[in-house]
């Protein structure tokens, strides 16, 4: 996978035009979580003090091809100046005279946000007469939002193609570990995938369970792999429709010669509440009126014998109802284990979702993984193993 990054690039004098994920939570006007923001800080900070002129593009929220002064980027001029550490200039409109003029009126160093990008019909519809007045903005573009890479838009996809481009430093760390964790990793290779259905990750089981040494399944998941086998699962959480679905993926680990790791014991309840009374049962034992809501210590146990000879590991989705205590034990113990075998240099970890993220944050390990991906529906993508335009634009040009 070759792409270039800014240490590549001459950038004195240069309008660089930076494409960054700025779409952030915001309630009452002020940002709740500058989580991303911080990510692309870095690209853009090092860009300004290399003498570029640097034009940050983003999206924001869904308005659908019209100016919404509600989801304008305009709130968010002042957080990214703070992160920047220096000001940051705005423009009404991230196309035609107004962005042209703001562009204009740059002097090396300076750092400008131009509107949201999704305020034009053509950004989510990758129109080339909308890449190319983007692309008349700049000299350079920067692409530094993976979490938006899985869409093919003027911005992302379009741009690139027209224009001398590079990976922003999020972006590089993003690929760079990717390709650590699934593209040519250490082995073995363990795999979690955890959460609520079976139907949400079917390509991403059918795609891990053919390049992994061990695929571990948790969460409610694990419910259908249980039912598909036979196994009583009581009123737990499961998908009767994709029995079928979970035979198949056991099939494909069985050809490809995989191990599939399923709980073995399960800490159930007869309610879903915080504090519920609850116990601990071998897999099979769940009374009718029962229902798992995470798994137990045997199989944390069995999770983290396989974690002694596997070298590379990628997490997605959590192994129980972790919001809500007591369920959260095995979800804590299983990341904290990780952690452990992370910081011993014997583990490459990389996680990603959101579930996944507010899973560790939870465990209070996020700090102490490989790499945790904030990227969502993009890392997702990558893991199904889909080509992502942004990525591809990037790369083939």
């Amino acid at each position: 996978m070759a792409f270039r990054t800014l240490d590549d690039l001459n950038v004195k004098g240069k309008r660089v035009l930076v494409r960054a994920d700025l779409n952030v939570p915001v309630a009452e006007g002020k940002v709740t979580d500058d989580t991303r923001i911080q990510r692309q800080a870095p690209t853009i900070r090092e860009l300004a003090q290399g003498g570029a002129r640097v034009i940050v593009l983003s999206h924001f929220d869904r308005p659908k091809g019209k100016a919404e002064p509600s989801m304008s980027l305009k709130v968010l001029q002042a957080p990214l100046s703070d992160a920047v550490g220096r000001k940051v200039a705005f423009a009404d409109d991230c196309i035609g005279p107004k962005a042209e003029a703001a562009v204009a009126a740059l002097k090396d160093g300076d750092v400008l946000l131009l509107e949201n990008t999704r305020f034009h019909k053509g950004e989510e519809e990758n129109d080339a007469a909308m890449a190319k007045q983007l692309a008349a903005l700049g000299d350079i573009f920067v692409n530094d939002a993976f979490s938006a890479a899985h869409r093919a838009h003027a911005s992302t996809s379009g741009v690139a193609r027209l224009l001398p481009n590079a990976a922003g430093r999020s972006m590089q760390a993003e690929l760079t570990h990717l390709q650590k964790a699934l593209g040519n990793p250490e082995r073995p290779l363990l795999a979690v995938v955890g959460g609520a259905k079976v139907s949400t990750k079917i390509e991403l089981l059918e795609n891990l369970v053919k390049r992994v040494e061990t695929l571990v399944i948790g969460g409610a998941m694990a419910n259908t792999f249980l039912a598909a086998q036979g196994i009583n699962v009581g009123k737990s959480l499961y998908e009767a429709d994709h029995l079928e679905t979970a035979r198949k993926v056991i099939h494909m680990a069985n050809e490809s010669g995989a191990v599939i790791l399923l709980p073995t014991d399960l800490v159930v309840a007869k309610e879903f509440k915080p504090g519920a009374a609850h116990r601990t049962v071998p897999a099979g034992n769940i009374a009718p009126d029962e229902m798992a809501l995470d798994v137990g210590p045997d199989s944390v146990k069995a999770f983290e014998n396989r974690l002694l000879t596997t070298r590379t590991l990628v997490w997605n989705g959590p192994f129980g109802a972790f919001e809500t205590a007591p369920f959260d034990r095995g979800t804590v113990t299983a990341a904290q284990i990780v952690a452990a075998a992370t910081r011993a240099g014997s583990l490459l970890s990389v996680a990603g979702g959101g579930d996944t993220v507010a899973a560790l944050a939870h465990a209070g390990v996020e700090a102490d993984f490989t790499y945790v991906s904030t990227a969502g529906g993009a890392f997702l993508e990558w893991l199904e193993g889909k080509s992502l335009p942004g990525v591809e634009a990037l790369t083939s040009n």
